[in-house]
Formats: C-alpha cells, sequence, structure tokens
C-alpha cells in the first residue's frame, strides 16, 4: 500500500518533532499529513514555536500511531521545502471545520511543505 493511502485510510493520531538551530526541541500534536506528491507533504501550521523552529532548522520528525493497534504506525524523517501563507488553500485542506470562534480571527496559519527523506515503522528499524 502506498504511504499516502495508509494515511488516507488509517486512523490515529500524530506528533511532529523540531529543533531550532541550537538543537533545542519542541514536540507537538499533529493531524495526518495532506499529500501532495507521494514523497511529499504538507501540515497547515500556526505561528508558533513549531513553525519558529523550522526557520532556522529544516529537519523534522512525524511520529504516527494508529488508533486501533497498539505500537503501529510510521515514523517519518523529513525536510521543509517550502511554506505559503494561503489561507484559501488552507480551507481546501482543513479536514475539520470549526465554527469561527473570536480567539481564532486574525491568526496566522501556513502550509508547510516537506520531502520524505525516510519512512520506518513505529517500532524497529524496519529491517
Amino acid at each position: 500500500m502506498k504511504l499516502s493511502e495508509y494515511f488516507e485510510k488509517t486512523r490515529g493520531w500524530g506528533v511532529l518533532a523540531t529543533a531550532d538551530a541550537t538543537g533545542k526541541l519542541d514536540v507537538a500534536v499533529y493531524a495526518r499529513p495532506h499529500f501532495t506528491a507521494e514523497d511529499d507533504i504538507a501540515f497547515i501550521m500556526g505561528d508558533r514555536l513549531t513553525h519558529k523552529n523550522l526557520q532556522s532548522n529544516p529537519n523534522a520528525a512525524y511520529l504516527f500511531m494508529e488508533s486501533e493497534e497498539h505500537f503501529v504506525g510510521r515514523r517519518l524523517y523529513l525536510t521543509k521545502t517550502g511554506e505559503e501563507q494561503d489561507e484559501e488553500l488552507i480551507k481546501t485542506l482543513e479536514r475539520r471545520k470549526y465554527a469561527s470562534c473570536e480567539e481564532d480571527r486574525g491568526r496566522i496559519r501556513y502550509v508547510v511543505h516537506f520531502h520524505i527523506d525516510k519512512v520506518l515503522p513505529l517500532v524497529g528499524s524496519g529491517d
């Protein structure tokens, strides 16, 4: 099964790990990635620490754990390839639609693109 199909069909939760230029780490909960090509994905992110870290260090890792199975999932090793601030694109990518609330008005969001450098199972080396 292609990786894009896996993420389309599989439910679960994920975390995105980034580090700044000095190596200080951040880990944040993120939804399933949006595939732009089989080896390229994107995440919608706000103007927070994860986004800030990616300005000085383009490397990230995404860990996805399936909701149905224990210790089953994927680890993606990523390199940022670009970003865009396009609210219309974000609206087309959003999987969940929230009613507009006062605190969300005016917040800055980005579509951040990554190349998938390596894919490993959740546990083990994949050998």
